[in-house]
């Protein structure tokens, strides 16, 4: 049986942008030795020549993935993602409802790995971590969670300011509304209302757009990345229209 191919959403002499599956691993990693599926080697695959990773998205999400095609565009195009002048946008399901948009400005202590991070000299330091968010629906449905009768979501859009590490679904815990599907950060009872109502598995984040400087033409570049079925569902079943994939700035 052949796997499924990526779907690539750009693609010119330098770069190759995909719209990475949730729960595939972006390439190999001893901390996950039992998968056997990864983006880099179906992109290498599929195209036929190596790529060059330049970001990462966790495993559970899905949405723009880029890729260079040789090191010397790399090494052109590392010092965005560096210096923070990639503008990305996000969409996420939320536990409660978000009913205005804000910016959160909350400092995020680098999470370590238990094994890899075993031998640190020093503890990790907070680091400025600042995202922008706005609500576009909200729906209570009739499900009972914890003390409460009903169950109250809202899908939200959200653009990093910067880079932490799974910033993100650490800034809406923060703000107590949990990313649907984060088992990490999440909550299980929620997860659970998803799970058994809407068969829905997954994280229910999703980096929708990106832009950014060409690295060799310098033409200001956006790549979209349309929601798998599962998404289409999950908003489909909410009563929500999936929202139109617009500029981050």
């Amino acid at each position: 049986m052949s796997e499924q191919p990526l779907s690539i959403l750009y693609r010119d002499a330098s770069l190759v942008v995909v719209n990475k599956p949730a729960g595939m691993l972006v390439h190999r990693s001893w901390l996950d030795k039992g998968e056997t599926r990864f983006v880099m080697q179906t992109l290498r695959d599929q195209i036929g020549q190596r790529v060059y990773p330049l970001h990462r998205l966790d495993k559970p999400t899905s949405g723009v993935l880029v890729f260079a095609l040789s090191s010397e565009v790399a090494s052109l195009m590392m010092p965005q993602f560096a210096q923070g002048e990639i503008k990305k946008g996000y969409h996420a399901v939320v536990r409660g409802w978000i009913t205005e948009a804000g910016q959160l400005d909350y400092p995020l202590v680098e999470e370590q790995d238990k094994i890899a991070d075993k031998d640190a000299s020093q503890p990790p330091r907070a680091k400025p971590a600042v995202t922008d968010y706005q609500p576009l629906a909200s729906v209570e449905l009739p499900i009972a969670t914890g003390r409460y009768a009903t169950s109250r979501y809202s899908l939200v859009a959200m653009q990093p300011q910067t880079g932490r590490k799974h910033q993100l679904r650490r800034h809406m815990h923060h703000l107590s509304h949990p990313i649907i599907g984060d088992t990490t950060h999440g909550d299980g009872r929620h997860n659970r209302v998803f799970r058994e109502h809407f068969d829905c598995h997954q994280l229910l984040l999703h980096a929708s757009d990106m832009q950014f400087v060409h690295p060799v033409s310098g033409e200001r570049i956006q790549v979209q990345a349309p929601f798998d079925n599962r998404w289409l569902h999950v908003l489909s079943a909410l009563g929500w229209e999936a929202p139109r994939l617009a500029a981050t700035r």
